[in-house]
Parts: structure tokens; sequence; C-alpha cells
């Protein structure tokens, strides 16, 4: 019998052994390459191939509806009833609904006044507002000075409550859940969420409510993101360009057209009823908004997206912060639609193609393959195939798809085309 030494793999009566450690592995990959890697690489090119075909047909689709959307659509208040906020000298503050302001925070020592300041110079009524501070923070320096801010509002005759739990259960999602409990919450009819680095403009809730009041189908009136540092350095104008096409598309093309999109977590005002008729908050995955408003969309509740409503944030300015928001945005939609897939499939308050395009379009295409394909295709299948020549890529599916792909991402962000072009 053949024998293998301590510095070899192979056996040396195998026909073209060589000593070299080197030359081993040369001669392994000859052996295994024709018959493992390269029929097993071509299948792999074929899958990501079907995968980025897949993707554009998606971006495509929705690139001709927001044209349509743009050129024939209604504008929202045409669309839905919608009537501006007066003042009621018979009923007096009376014909504003109760609203209660969720403003969740985790040791936030750089924004907590901005945001705070921002939810109490919102135009409504004080007696008709509920702002309450959610603060989860661990260090204590920074919950005193959160603490001391909402003292200092509510010395000026603002409705602020500053509210604490023993443990962070359920993280976000427990604290807003934690939050709607309070017996002064029974009162309010709508509740709006902004995170801590967010900036609502005064007249938000007087453009926002209106359509809540006026069309009791109506669950979720959710506001665009504008980012304030946007061009801080390369890689906030890259999630700039992405957040763009997210709000500049897909938002106003599932609002317009399906009247249902993923609820993005802040900047949108809710109507309570639908958020109990739903389950409330769940703390099951790490994309609590997007499991709500999947529920309340099974409910048969419609989502309103309003570009023009805008509120301003900031976007992950370090790598470490962008890539703990990405890692919860990839893996949290995949784990809902694991667990909510066959619940989409059977409701029966909903058309089959609305289910067709919450199960393919917005979650399999946009949350699965679109980050699947992107990852594997040009990290891992494309560098291979320089490795072996033998497995041929299409020019079509490396170098054309991808651009018109990229092309299409890019039309939220016109400022960039503009840029490169000159």
């Amino acid at each position: 019998m053949a024998e293998v030494s301590a510095n070899s793999f192979i056996p040396e009566s195998f026909p073209g052994y060589t000593a070299d450690i080197a030359g081993q592995f040369g001669l392994l990959w000859e052996l295994i390459k024709a018959p493992l890697i390269v029929p097993l690489l071509r299948i792999c090119v074929y899958i990501c191939l079907a995968m980025s075909i897949m993707v554009f047909l998606e971006r495509l689709y929705m690139g001709v509806v927001i044209v349509l959307v743009k050129l024939f659509w209604k504008k929202p208040d045409k669309r839905y009833k919608w009537e501006a906020m007066k003042d009621d000298l018979e009923m007096g503050n009376g014909a504003f609904p109760m609203v209660l302001v969720q403003i969740p925070m985790f040791n936030e020592r750089e924004v907590y006044k901005i945001s705070i300041g921002a939810a109490c110079n919102l135009s409504w009524p004080a007696d008709r507002l509920v702002i309450q501070v959610l603060d989860d923070s661990t260090d204590l320096v920074i919950k005193d000075m959160v603490e001391k801010e909402c003292i200092r509002w509510a010395s000026k005759g603002i409705n602020i409550r500053y509210q604490i739990r023993e443990t962070r259960g359920g993280y976000k999602a427990g604290a807003l859940k934690e939050g709607l409990k309070r017996d002064y919450v029974k009162e309010c009819e709508y509740v709006v969420i902004f995170d801590a680095d967010f900036r609502p403009e005064p007249d938000f809730l007087r453009r926002a409510v209106p359509f809540l009041i006026h069309n009791p189908d109506i669950a979720l009136v959710q506001a665009r993101w504008r980012f304030v540092n946007a061009d801080e350095c390369m890689l906030t104008r890259m999630q700039e360009m992405s957040l763009d096409y997210h709000f500049t598309v897909e938002q106003e093309v599932g609002s317009a057209t399906h009247a249902f999109f993923g609820f993005n977590g802040t900047g949108g005002i809710w109507r309570i009823a639908a958020i109990n008729e739903a389950g409330g908050w769940k703390d099951r995955t790490t994309v609590e908004d997007m499991d709500l408003a999947v529920r309340a969309g099974l409910k048969g509740w419609k989502f309103l997206y309003l570009g023009d409503l805008q509120v301003k944030s900031e976007l992950p300015s370090t790598f470490k912060a962008f890539r703990f928001q990405q890692h919860r945005w990839s893996c949290g939609p995949a784990n809902l639609f694991r667990k909510m897939m066959m619940e989409i499939a059977l409701n029966k308050k909903v058309t089959l193609y609305k289910k067709f395009y919450v199960i393919y379009s917005f979650f399999f295409v946009r949350k699965l393959i679109a980050h699947m394909f992107t990852f594997f295709f040009y990290c891992v299948i494309l560098p291979l195939t320089i490795l072996v020549p033998e497995v041929y890529v299409p020019k079509w599916g490396a170098i054309y798809l991808p651009c018109i792909i990229t092309a299409l991402n890019s039309v939220g962000t016109p400022r960039y085309i503009v840029e490169v072009l000159t």
C-alpha cells in the first residue's frame, strides 16, 4: 500500500506526484476541477444569472409603474379625502384628535435634545398632544440628561412623559408596546413614532392626520426621510442613493398601486385601533416595524405614503454602525418571511394580486434575492470564474444587466447622475 509522508497528503505512487506542497495542491486542483468544480460553478453561474434577471425585471417593473404614477396618478390629497385642520371656535381644541408621539431612545447623547425639541415644537394643541420619551438607556448619566430635558419642556406647559423600564425586553418593540399600555394613552386615537435622530417639521401632524381622520380604512401614513449628513462621506452618499430609490420608487409604487408597503419604523403615524387589531408590537424578529405592517395589511388596512412630507434624519457615517444596520435590515425580513409566508398565502381578506405582490415582489425578490445575488455573484462567483476559465459568464450578465440595475437604482437621487455626467 502506498504511504503518505508527514509532508505530503498525496501517495508517492500517484501519477504526477511531487514532493513540493504547492505542486501537490496544483495536482489536486487539476484532479477535481474538471469533474467537480467546473460543473458546480456553472450551476452557480446559471442560478446567479436567473436571480439577476429577476432583480432586473423587478426594477424595470417598478420603473415603468413609477413613470405612470408620476404622469397619470392623482396626488394623495386627490385620491383620498383630505381637509386642512381648522380651529373651531365652538368646539375649541376638541376638533383636534388626541395624538401620541413616541420617541424610543437608547444612549442617545448627541441627538436627544434635537429630537425632543422637534416633537415639542409640533404645531398641535398642547392639550391634544402627548409626547412619550421611551428611554431604554443603560448609561445613567445619559438617562439623567434625557429626564432633565423632559422636565424642562414640561415646565413650559408641554404634556411630555418620561418612561423607563426595568429591563430592555423586546428592545424597541418592547418599549413601544409598553408605552401603549399607559392609562393616558387610552384617550389617543393616533400614534406617531420618531426615532431619536429624526426631526419632524412643525406642520407634520397637520399634514398627515387629516388623511387618517377622513379615511377610516387607512392605518398608516408614512413620510419620507431626508438626510442632513448625506454628503459627509462616500458611505453616506451610497446610502442616500439606495434609500432615495426605496422611498421615491418602492414606497411610492406600493402606496399608489397596492395600498401596501413596509412601515419604515419611524417618521410615520399609525391609527392605534389598527395596531391593536393586528396584534400589537411583536419582538419575534429584528424588523418589528415590517412585522406590524404585514399583519395590519393582512387585516385589510391600507397604507399611504406621502413623498412630499419629509422628516430630517441622519445616516450611519461609520462602517460599524452601517454594518449593524444592514445586518438587521437583511436578516430580519428573511426571518419574517419564513414565519409569515403561509399566513400570507392562506389569508382570505386580501386579493390574490396583493398576496403575489407581498410574497414575490416585496419579500422574495427585494428582501432575499437582491441581497443574495449581489453578494454571491460579485464577491464569490465572478472571482472564481477567473480561476476557472472553462466557466463562461456572458457579458449581458456580468456587465449590461448590473449597469442597468444600478442606473435604475439611481433614479431616486438624480443629482448624482448629473455629477457623474458632468
